[in-house]
């Protein structure tokens, strides 16, 4: 594809999202964010952005950064929402249904009718971005848990602010690291309680109490396979680094009072939010077929030069390349030239790979929309 990402005159957002639902609704049209002239605060043409810490964990937070986390107060999320709207705007749409999601989504929507609780996992860089659409109206009053799994792939300011937005909405979430085990506990405990009434309901009818059945939902990737196997501490389901590995519904059972429904990574069939399409590319949560990696390597730079516990430093320190962050594309060409025999797919493949692996920092993609509190 040969599809230039240029310097855009860029709109801004203004006003204000109530909740996590009308963030989505207001994202999955394909309308342009408002603009006003009054909003813009600060220049997204000026190549000089303050570098604060990465909010980094291990050797790679001390190897990166010691400096502060907490993204400085004058930068605006909804800004860079604005931006990636118009950046994405160009591109070839991307799409990925695998035929076997059609046949999962039917099947599982017939078996969240039989679940106490339901856990919908999501990818802690992009929560917003890997939360199904359809999830709302499927749940119903069904009782519900988030789980925010890779907690270990975002800064502690990251974390916390999530952890806040969540604790406003009155939704119970639970972070989690699948690979390590961190969180399963704590799900374990917080599944049961919730779903704690099934068996009084059942005594009062003179019946036997039964598990609690606990149905584990989410996009492709995003670790919910991994989370049942540490649950379990024993290999039960296939998981792998990769979307669509999980093919069929599967119950297992969790010591002699829950029970967990492991099922497939369900997609919407049409990706209208674009914005959210390119953030699941960049994480690795939708399968490589469906975008082009030299497009979404442009983006993340474009992306990264702009969040201040990253910034253009990063990338310069990184890869001895200049840049002003307004034009990925050039980026990915210069690095393909310098590294790769001018092979722009694998320089693309080398800076996606550098942030799924922590090499800028671990930092999210997404801060929670902004709401009036009444």
């Amino acid at each position: 594809m040969t599809t230039q990402l240029s310097s855009l005159c860029l709109d801004r957002l203004s006003g204000t999202l109530s909740g996590e639902s009308l963030y989505r609704r207001s994202r999955s049209s394909h309308r342009p964010p408002s603009a006003s002239p009054t909003v813009a605060r600060h220049s997204t043409s000026s190549s000089s952005i303050q570098i604060v810490g990465g909010g980094l964990y291990g050797s790679e937070r001390s190897k990166l950064s010691s400096n502060l986390e907490s993204v400085p107060e004058e930068f605006d999320w909804i800004d860079l929402e604005a931006d990636l709207y118009h950046w994405t705007k160009t591109l070839r749409p991307v799409q990925w249904y695998p035929g076997h999601i059609a046949k999962t989504e039917k099947e599982l929507k017939d078996q969240l009718k039989l679940m106490d609780v339901v856990i919908e996992v999501r990818d802690a860089r992009i929560p917003m971005s890997t939360s199904h659409p359809q999830m709302d109206s499927w749940l119903g009053n069904r009782k519900r848990i988030i789980v925010l799994n890779r907690e270990d792939m975002i800064s502690t300011a990251d974390r916390n602010t999530w952890a806040s937005y969540y604790a406003r909405q009155g939704t119970k979430i639970v972070f989690s690291n699948g690979q390590l085990g961190m969180g399963t506990m704590k799900l374990s405990r917080l599944a049961k309680s919730l779903a704690g009434g099934v068996n009084e309901k059942r005594r009062a009818k003179g019946l036997l109490p039964r598990p609690v059945r606990a149905g584990i939902v989410g996009y492709p990737n995003v670790g919910k396979s991994s989370l049942i196997n540490r649950l379990l501490k024993r290999r039960m389901c296939p998981a792998a680094p990769r979307p669509g590995v999980t093919r069929a519904l599967k119950w297992v059972r969790f010591g002699t009072d829950l029970e967990l429904l492991d099922s497939p990574g369900i997609i919407p069939m049409r990706i209208n939010d674009q914005s959210a399409a390119i953030k699941l590319a960049i994480c690795d949560d939708i399968g490589e077929r469906s975008y082009d990696v030299s497009d979404v390597a442009a983006i993340l730079v474009q992306m990264l030069s702009r969040l201040p516990t990253v910034g253009n430093k990063a990338l310069h320190d990184r890869y001895k390349i200049d840049t002003d962050g307004r034009i990925g594309k050039i980026f990915v060409q210069k690095l393909a030239r310098q590294l790769f025999n001018g092979d722009s797919h694998q320089a693309a493949f080398r800076i996606l790979s550098d942030f799924r692996k922590g090499r800028f920092g671990w930092v999210a993609l997404e801060r929670p929309p902004k709401w009036h509190e009444h």
